[in-house]
């Protein structure tokens, strides 16, 4: 073994003692209320394939035509030739059904929040992030540079004194280099997905009414679940003509791949010429685009209003024997690192499969097991999670 080897190994080995190693699960099936891993057919609770239409037939269809339509491959980025019909599709879909002027897809989630977050905010501005967003969110606000203040979890006491800071730091100088203004961008997921909680939004919203500062919310757990058309947690708030930054990804309750952001047709071509993930990236694949149109079309059917409703519930019915709040997101807390593996194991054994949640994901101490209900699963299949849960006395038997 030669030295650059050495050295991983010792680092690998530390992260073993710390009960953080991971490993790969190979799944030789669709995604689906049931997977094959290691020979095994698993119940499937941790997916957020919320609405089950990650191996649905009209997904598959749309993408199958698009593969013969247009090929595997976009052949470049889009602003040089892969900007295929599909991705235009996916963004008309994507507008429409969120209500806005224009909307702009990218690769992943990830890459959505690096070339959103970088392209609005540099070294001359501040960024407030809730503690519990994402990662992508995290390291997105870091590479940009922004003064970056992370704000208590849902904390609107701590995001105003922030907010007031801020408005101190911008008052002198007055402008930037470049001549214009510092701003102040305030970004949060909708519903968190590790703890499956909603953000304040109506607060949240009339702060940045009131400071000046922009918003920006992370609505990847919710689109396509809450709000009267589906459209989330910002419709059903009322509050989304307040939120100047949408953003979503596609691989959740659109059952395909990719992220978004939906906001003013200034706003996507802004992203369009500033947003490095989005600029120096190869389109993703036609087949993709088409399958998550299909999926966001599929979501304001009333189909997409009998799974909605039939994931919710599923989700009640663990959450009355969890005594918790009845989202879709239903964290089991652990605690430990190493006891959440041994609990995902034991409830491997009773065929489910849940993987245990550790830092750096979550806080270290605050290990889980993430369970996700879907509308995918069937009455039976609720009844046999909980009778697994049952036997490793996470639940009573009561």
């Amino acid at each position: 073994m030669n030295a650059f080897d050495e050295e991983l190994n010792s680092r690998l080995a530390e992260i073993r003692g710390q009960g953080l190693y991971r490993q790969l699960s190979r799944v030789d099936s669709p995604q689906g209320p049931r997977v094959e891993i290691g020979g095994q057919s698993l119940l499937n609770f941790s997916s957020n394939d919320y609405l089950g239409l990650a191996n649905d037939p009209i997904l598959k269809e749309a993408a199958a035509a698009a593969l013969h339509k247009f090929g595997a491959g976009s052949g470049a980025s889009r602003l040089i030739c892969g900007s295929l019909a599909p991705h235009h599709d996916l963004e008309d879909a994507l507008a429409a059904f969120k209500g806005a002027e224009a909307a702009l897809s990218f690769s992943s989630g990830y890459a959505t929040a690096l070339g959103a977050i970088c392209a609005l905010v540099d070294n001359n501005d501040v960024i407030v992030v809730d503690k519990l967003v994402h990662a992508s969110i995290v390291d997105a606000a870091r590479l940009s540079g922004a003064k970056l203040r992370v704000f208590g979890h849902n904390n609107l006491n701590d995001l105003a004194k922030i907010l007031q800071w801020a408005d101190r730091r911008h008052a002198a100088p007055p402008l930037t280099p470049a001549g214009r203004r510092p701003r102040t961008l305030i970004v949060t997921e909708s519903i968190f997905s590790m703890d499956g909680d909603q953000a304040p939004l109506r607060e949240l919203a009339a702060l940045k009414e009131k400071t000046g500062a922009w918003l920006m919310v992370d609505d990847a757990h919710a689109s396509g679940l809450y709000g009267k058309s589906r459209r989330g947690l910002p419709e059903e708030l009322g509050v989304a003509d307040k939120i100047d930054v949408h953003m979503g990804t596609l691989g959740k309750a659109f059952g395909a791949a990719g992220g978004y952001i939906c906001g003013s047709r200034t706003l996507i071509d802004f992203l369009i010429n500033r947003a490095r993930s989005f600029i120096f990236s190869t389109a993703p694949v036609p087949a993709a685009a088409a399958a998550a149109a299909a999926g966001v079309r599929f979501v304001q059917s009333d189909a997409g209003e009998q799974r909605r409703n039939r994931l919710w519930s599923n989700a009640a019915l663990v959450s009355r024997h969890l005594n918790t709040q009845g989202g879709a997101i239903i964290p089991i807390m652990i605690g430990g690192e190493e006891k959440a593996v041994q609990m995902a194991a034991a409830l491997r054994k009773e065929g489910v499969f849940i993987p245990a949640i550790r830092h750096p994901t979550v806080s270290q101490g605050q290990a889980r097991l993430r369970l996700t209900a879907t509308a995918a699963h069937s009455r039976a299949e609720m009844e046999q999670l909980l009778s697994a849960l049952r036997a490793v006395n996470l639940i009573s038997n009561s």
